[in-house]
């Protein structure tokens, strides 16, 4: 699959300051599954620790889909969720450390590591997942899927859309909702993706002086 076929702005200074959060988008267009799949294939190049990739994506595109995310939705979230093309739910893996083997024996295989590296991998990075509490690999699930979110929200610019984040639903329903495990999966954010029907939310960002420390 040719990820790049579809992207219709290469600015990143654009794509970067120009991101803006609407609250409506033109219920009439809608965006291929292909062309959405390209850009969770973009998107999920995103770094994670460990190359562990705790990250899982439910899209809800259609009106099945849209009914069930309102469901979980908190009703100030309703404009995007039913103006939008897609609305992608990011949830945070907590258990991909045990499919972690096979991502490093393929690589393994396909000679981009040796077997020494592969291993050494396996008796460092691994033990300290298979023996965390949960605590532990949900903040880790977190931050991975966190970092997809934002990549998949810029992604969505490049192609020509905009989209807004949300964690305006109810978090104990979202997972049951989507038919996942609740056990293995955490809700991170939701993004509807689509073409603006109206203004954006005007924002104020404080001074990078406020926000930061040297030392």
């Amino acid at each position: 699959m040719d990820v790049t076929r579809n992207l219709v702005n290469n600015d990143f200074k654009d794509i970067l300051l120009n991101r803006h959060s609407y609250r409506k988008f033109k219920s009439d267009v809608k965006i291929s599954r292909e062309e959405i799949s390209e850009m969770l294939e973009e998107a999920i190049t995103s770094p994670s620790a460990c190359n562990l990739q705790s990250w899982h994506f439910v899209v809800c595109d259609d009106e099945k889909g849209k009914e069930k995310a309102r469901s979980i939705m908190m009703p100030f979230n309703y404009p995007q969720t039913d103006s939008c093309s897609a609305l992608i739910f990011v949830l945070g893996d907590t258990q991909s450390h045990l499919k972690y083997r096979d991502v490093w024996n393929k690589a393994c295989e396909d000679g981009r590591i040796t077997e020494q590296e592969r291993d050494k991998i396996f008796n460092t990075f691994l033990p300290l997942y298979e023996k965390a509490d949960r605590t532990f690999l949900e903040k880790d699930a977190t931050i991975d899927a966190s970092m997809a979110a934002m990549q998949l929200m810029l992604v969505a610019r490049a192609h020509g859309y905009e989209a807004n984040a949300m964690s305006g639903y109810y978090f104990d329903k979202v997972v049951p909702a989507l038919g996942l495990d609740a056990d293995r999966y955490i809700p991170i954010t939701s993004i509807a993706i689509g073409k603006p029907d109206g203004e954006f939310t005007k924002s104020v960002r404080y001074d990078v002086g406020d926000v930061s420390t040297f030392l």
